[in-house]
């Protein structure tokens, strides 16, 4: 069944519930950003919230678009259940009660039934991405925390935990890069190619591969750190966010000790 008849049939199951006071597309869907490859994303707004009945009514309905082959019940999140069917159509409905919508615009919802008027009553838009200092301070602590594992890591022969280590690295450079860009409508984790730019996926091509040997997981972890530590320092300087002056110093000498290197510099 195409992405188009699933939401036609989950929607059809669903419209004379009348716990159920309104259905919306969200997600990329939502914002009309979906593509071939997009899940069906649904915002559910139901008298009870998510409580088993509704539970047993969506699975109900997405069982009339195929086969379920995985049920994910409110396991990620308490208002949260994903599903895929056997064609491999992923479906996840995310259950609000009445006075919980509020998070919610208009430029980010399709509807497919509305009882009660509560798609005019949202805001046109909820405003461009905020930055979020605190959040921004963590990452860049936590950057300089796994980089001063290395020296445990080296000592052991843990080559292999040091590959998760620069994966978690990767993982804290691609978030700078997409905080730098300010990109709206970010959605899932697979839609990276339009929420940064030319110039930062150059970046993260020219980094060295993870292979699980001394020498690379070492040249893997400076030259993380050497597009890392200059620009999370530039961004936290925009933000007002404060540096971890004194942990960088003390990262910096760990590191020169026991390892002999020299962190790259945070500074421009």
């Amino acid at each position: 069944m195409t992405a188009t008849g699933s939401i036609e049939a989950i929607t059809t199951a669903l419209r004379d519930e009348a716990g159920i006071r309104a259905l919306f597309l969200s997600g990329s869907r939502g914002y009309a950003l979906d593509d071939a490859y997009s899940d069906i994303d649904f915002l559910a707004v139901a008298v009870d919230g998510p409580t088993d009945r509704f539970s047993a009514l969506w699975r109900d309905a997405v069982g009339r678009t195929g086969e379920i082959v995985l049920w994910w019940d409110r396991q990620v999140k308490p208002m949260l259940i994903n599903a895929i069917t056997d064609a491999w159509v992923r479906v996840d409905v995310l259950i609000v009660k009445p006075d919980q919508v509020a998070g919610h615009a208009r430029d980010g919802l399709r509807v497919l039934f509305d009882r009660d008027g509560i798609f005019d009553r949202l805001p046109a838009s909820l405003g461009p991405a905020v930055p979020n200092p605190p959040r921004l301070k963590w990452q860049i602590e936590e950057f300089v925390r796994i980089v001063g594992l290395l020296p445990l890591a080296m000592g052991r022969q843990e080559y292999l935990n040091s590959v998760t280590g620069a994966f978690y690295l990767r993982n804290l450079l691609i978030d700078l890069f997409i905080e730098e860009t300010g990109a709206p409508n970010r959605g899932g984790a697979l839609h990276l190619n339009r929420l940064i730019t030319e110039e930062q996926k150059e970046l993260l091509r020219a980094l060295p591969p993870f292979l699980p040997t001394r020498d690379a997981m070492l040249a893997a972890y400076l030259e993380h750190a050497a597009i890392y530590l200059p620009r999370a320092r530039r961004l936290a300087t925009k933000l007002g966010v404060e540096w971890p002056e004194r942990f960088e110093a003390a990262t910096r000498a760990h590191l020169g000790r026991e390892l002999a290197i020299e962190l790259p510099a945070s500074r421009l």
